[in-house]
């Protein structure tokens, strides 16, 4: 029952980051004044982490703690080239589809 929380906590979390990152942009066009916070982003990737952490420490399936933590890495690839650099690397992009694609996998692996 835990990791099915998990898995609703992880898909909600990844879903927001991904509309938050096609979003943005869109609303960067419109004179609105604000500017890009790259520190929404490392709270989405301090979130996913912790719940892909608490996910896979009892996983058995491989392939699928691989789909986790390679997404985990692209994401935070981007983040960290956004703090560094101030550039926006669409990895992010992969990386919230692959914690997406795991955490539904996951819950449907589940034994309802």
């Amino acid at each position: 029952m835990k990791s099915k929380i998990l898995d609703a906590v992880g898909i909600s979390a990844a879903v927001l980051c991904l509309i938050h990152c096609i979003a943005f942009p869109l609303l960067m066009i419109i004179p609105l004044g604000i500017s890009h916070n790259p520190y929404i982003d490392l709270a989405f990737l301090v979130i996913g982490a912790v719940v892909v952490y608490r996910l896979t420490k009892h996983m058995t399936s491989r392939w699928l703690k691989l789909l986790f933590w390679g997404s985990i890495v692209l994401i935070s690839v981007s983040v960290l080239a956004d703090f560094i650099f101030e550039v926006h690397i669409p990895l992010i992009y992969a990386g919230a589809a692959g914690l997406i694609a795991g955490h539904i996998i996951n819950f449907k692996n589940h034994k309802h």
